[in-house]
């Protein structure tokens, strides 16, 4: 097992660390899947109507470039609502959930029969089933195309993230299920398999199976990003395809054909400084965050954030998590105002967390403090400032402030040269998070992959 140590990056310490136990279940009544969670849909077409009952793994939508890959519903019930937006846009759909969880039904294997199956009694069940969406394609952070070949498919086992959930508590005792899901890929991709794990954690059960090349990594954050890996084991050169999973999808492939249903139940994670019991919860894909929080605050001026502080999605106190999120933050509003020589620019840096030593010198001298930081940009859009500061916090062979110019001039061939093919945005998270300009990097970096597809 080779291990990769990885110099660059930054950590981001946040207060509201989940512990390590499960709350008392409170399910939500509603769930909802969302056409957004899904970067490079062309067009969903949706397949159900309000009023309708559907069970778990029911249709609720396609999308018109790939109509063989369904999205399915997470639980069985109602649909009660199909939310759009402006130009008939498909938000939302919005299922009421039976006390009774009812599920489509599939074919159940045994561990002798599933190695008689071949990629062509695989595949179709897994496009049909709702699973594939959980397939992700590099370059450019898509669902993958089932008809282009990978050359290689890569999992990360650590979320390194600030307050991320703890991979090996969420998945403890799904050793049987990753390993068939391991296999399957193998039998439809028929391609090396690259799993990271995390140097500095003692690898679990889970993430030891067989059929895998591990590859340890250590260091700061972003060293859990499966972009980075890929960087270190076999980076991506233009014509190359990779598939990119969670570990989340390759149980629930081998939940679906061990158990013969699409189980989408997952521990999630409820953190920030402004939750009064940071822990876990059992709930299902797409739920509803309303029970999560109901007298769980500490105050009600709070921003919901599905997904992590650097790249999750802002949602309302009753909006749904994404898709591929494990992971509920509430931070503190930052929209009070300042006076300069208290909290200020002009304030003492006893309390601030910087990746630049002239703001925040004590987070330096002290690493492993927890920081209650709030949603303030301080500051406001300004033109960028060559610090060199990108390339600190970014461990791969690129250099994001030229990458992110090149996007802004539609300098398509100056965007290859800098590596537009191997990045998405929670790559480059961490510049936004230090840039001095101010300038939303993220958005900047999806837009020139948007520029690449398109042309």
């Amino acid at each position: 097992m080779s291990v990769i140590k990885l110099k660059k990056g930054f950590d981001i310490n946040l207060v509201g660390e989940a512990d390590s136990s499960v709350a008392p279940q409170r399910l939500s009544k509603t769930f909802a899947l969302k056409p957004t969670d899904f970067i490079g849909m062309y067009r969903p077409k949706v397949v159900v109507k309000e009023g309708d009952t559907v069970k778990a793994g029911t249709p609720l939508f396609y999308d018109k470039k790939l109509e063989e890959v369904m999205y399915v519903a997470p639980v069985s019930g109602e649909i009660v609502k199909i939310k759009r937006g402006e130009k008939r846009k498909l938000l939302e759909i919005v299922i009421l959930a039976d006390s009774t969880m009812e599920y489509v039904p599939y074919n159940k294997y045994t561990v002798s029969e599933l190695s008689s199956l071949q990629r062509d009694d695989i595949l179709p069940v897994l496009l049909k089933s709702g699973i594939w969406p959980q397939i992700l394609q590099r370059p450019y952070g898509i669902v993958a195309d089932p008809k282009v070949q990978p050359k290689a498919i890569f999992i990360s086992s650590f979320d390194s993230h600030p307050l991320a959930p703890d991979y090996n508590f969420i998945f403890k005792g799904q050793e049987q299920y990753f390993q068939v899901g391991i296999n399957l890929l193998k039998k439809i991709a028929n391609c090396p398999i690259h799993l990271g794990v995390s140097a500095n954690v003692e690898v679990s059960k889970v993430f030891s199976p067989k059929n895998v090349e591990i590859t340890k990594f250590s260091g700061k954050h972003p060293a859990g990003n499966v972009g980075v890996q890929i960087h270190h084991i076999a980076p991506i050169n233009k014509g190359d395809v990779v598939w990119t999973l969670n570990p989340y999808g390759i149980i629930q492939i081998g939940k679906l054909f061990m158990e013969g249903k699409y189980d989408a139940s997952k521990l999630v994670a409820i953190v920030g400084a402004e939750v009064s019991k940071p822990q876990y919860h059992y709930t299902y894909l797409g739920s509803c965050v309303d029970k999560f929080i109901e007298e769980n605050l500490k105050n009600d001026h709070v921003r919901c954030v599905s997904g992590n502080a650097l790249t999750g999605e802002r949602i309302e106190k009753n909006g749904y998590l994404g898709f591929y999120d494990h992971l509920l933050t509430v931070l503190p509003e930052g929209d009070r105002p300042r006076f300069f020589l208290t909290d200020g620019w002009f304030a003492p840096i006893a309390n601030r967390l910087s990746f630049h030593r002239a703001l925040g010198l004590l987070s330096f001298l002290n690493p492993s403090k927890a920081y209650n930081l709030d949603t303030s940009m301080n500051g406001e859009e300004r033109a960028f400032v060559m610090t060199g500061a990108f390339e600190e916090v970014t461990p791969m062979d690129i250099l994001p402030l030229y990458l992110v110019k090149a996007i802004l001039a539609h300098d398509y061939d100056e965007m290859e040269a800098l590596g537009i093919y191997e990045v998405i945005e929670e790559d480059v998270a961490l510049c936004e998070f230090i840039a001095v300009s101010k300038q939303p990097i993220q958005q900047i970096i999806r837009d020139g992959i948007n520029l690449m597809r398109e042309g």
